[in-house]
């Protein structure tokens, strides 16, 4: 009995060694993920795209095979590829050119055969981008008041007038419209920092500090705040929109240290409607704040599964495969190097993904009536197979795994991740966001934080401005100073006058358009 009792205890023992040598692998395991995980976002490149061959790992057979079709014969092909002509020519298209002739003189216009005179029969064109560098130069506002000779001599009272004089962008200030929009369009879309733009004036010869400098855009904010209104008066109006935030570090927030993290939401509209892009600063990232700014919008909300945004009423939200996917695609990467990715849950996941990313593809630039047909035709059997893989693969895997994370995501998200397949306009990500804030967050590299609370308040301001301008194919620069000659003569009460001032407005003039391919 004592051996038997004994075996047992050695027998409980062994399960319990084996059990905690089990625990102890998958803890390993995980760590050894989020390293390789960490050393990827850190060193490895940004690309998640996948070889084409991958799209259709796991249903090749099936899907290329063709019983009909014939062997292939042996053939070699060859072929000289052709430059096309004129691509200079489309660059250079809508810039303004400059003639520079160069002849002999004609002492020298002789031939030197015969002696006869030479003529013209030919030219040859060399181009050259020429560069002018910006200039600076004061301008003087000489506003002339005029008297009346006779009254002055008979008259009891003598009237005066004045000459009329556009009012300024800041009163007693060296401030244009032109200083104001170059330091702006400098640091918000050039991403240089103010302390830089300080050396870069004094180059030009003027002692300009950053102190100034942010004054002035403080002011010009409040001008653009006008705008920003507007804009977001009409963003409500819409039925797509797409809603994202970031970080943000504010070093003198009232009541919360230097270190604590505040945040800048993007909200923006979708390829319907005008396109507007507005970002709002706010210290934290509780869900009150999407609430409140998208009071009154009513449609569908493109986000990434942050729960904040079920606060906002009156709104279906639509997931993100870009963020699905993405998790996938880093369980791949964490796989270890002896290990093939082939037959793995990690790759069959993202495999689903991919199949369908390939026929948004497919359906891209199709009117909305035909990419929902195609959706409901093509892309609903492969969100069954993929929902019920999800479910099977649930149990198999460990949850704290990486593979394990995105298969949670994606069961969790699973009710706003289909939600694309309600409209054909509705789109499978939330890239626009991430490409719309994206400007923030590498201006943010350059500039590191905001100074207080008002500051942030005045970048989401002009990041908005900026940002819809360039959607709109509008120089931010022109724009800027445009908007600075105008804004301080209109009246707040003048709403029409305003509106086309708007980035998409058809009475902005031709001089801040851009007409080339690229903004």
């Amino acid at each position: 009995m004592e051996k038997r009792a004994e075996s047992l205890t050695l027998e409980e023992q062994l399960k319990k060694l084996e059990h905690e040598n089990e625990t102890l692998k998958a803890l390993v395991r995980w760590y050894e993920e989020q390293f390789k995980l960490a050393q990827r976002l850190r060193f490895g490149s940004s690309s998640e795209k996948t070889h084409p061959d991958q799209l259709s790992l796991f249903n090749e057979a099936e899907a290329v095979a063709d019983p009909s079709g014939e062997e292939p014969t042996l053939e070699s092909v060859t072929y000289t590829r052709k430059k096309h002509k004129g691509q200079r020519d489309i660059k250079l298209k809508n810039l303004l050119t400059e003639r520079v002739e160069h002849r002999l003189p004609e002492s020298e216009q002789t031939c030197a055969c015969c002696g006869g005179a030479l003529h013209e029969m030919s030219t040859e064109v060399r181009r050259e981008l020429k560069v002018i560098p910006a200039e600076v130069k004061v301008v003087e506002h000489v506003r002339y008041v005029y008297g009346c000779r006779h009254c002055e001599r008979h008259g009891t009272e003598t009237p005066v007038v004045t000459a009329p004089m556009p009012r300024p962008v800041q009163a007693g200030s060296l401030a244009s419209p032109s200083s104001v929009a170059y330091i702006m369009s400098q640091k918000y879309v050039e991403g240089l920092p103010l302390y830089r733009q300080e050396q870069h004036w004094a180059r030009f010869g003027v002692e300009l500090s950053r102190q100034t400098m942010a004054n002035w855009m403080l002011v010009g904010a409040q001008w653009l705040s006008r705008l920003y209104e507007r804009m977001r008066m009409h963003l409500l109006r819409q039925d797509i929109l797409y809603a994202d935030e970031t970080t943000l570090q504010v070093l003198r927030e009232p009541g919360r240290a230097a270190e604590q993290k505040s945040y800048l939401w993007l909200y923006r509209t979708g390829p319907s409607g005008p396109a507007i892009v507005l970002y709002e600063y706010q210290p934290t990232r509780a869900g009150e704040h999407p609430k409140r700014f998208l009071e009154g919008f009513t449609g569908y909300l493109h986000t990434d599964g942050y729960e904040g945004y079920d606060q906002v009423a009156g709104v279906m939200r639509v997931g993100c495969w870009a963020h699905a996917r993405r998790k996938f695609f880093e369980a791949v990467q964490t796989l270890p190097k002896n290990v093939p990715s082939a037959g793995t849950a990690a790759q069959e996941g993202l495999d689903f993904c991919n199949r369908l990313y390939a026929i948004e593809r497919k359906a891209e630039g199709l009117p909305p009536e035909q990419r929902l047909k195609i959706r409901q035709e093509q892309s609903r059997p492969v969100l069954d197979a993929f929902l019920a893989w999800l479910l099977k693969q649930k149990d198999r895997v460990l949850p704290k795994s990486v593979t394990g994370a995105a298969i949670a995501y994606c069961l969790n998200q699973w009710d706003r991740l289909q939600g694309y397949l309600m409209d054909g306009r509705l789109e499978i990500d939330n890239n626009r966001s991430e490409r719309s804030i994206k400007p923030f967050v590498i201006g943010r590299k350059n500039w590191l934080f905001a100074n207080t609370p008002r500051g942030a308040g005045a970048s989401a301001i002009i990041y908005s401005i900026i940002e819809t301008a360039k959607e709109n194919r509008l120089h931010p620069f022109y724009y800027l100073t445009y908007l600075f000659e105008k804004l301080p003569q209109l009246s707040d009460r003048d709403k029409e006058a305003l509106d086309k001032l708007l980035p998409w407005s058809p009475s902005i003039p031709l001089t801040c358009r851009v007409f080339n391919s690229t903004n």
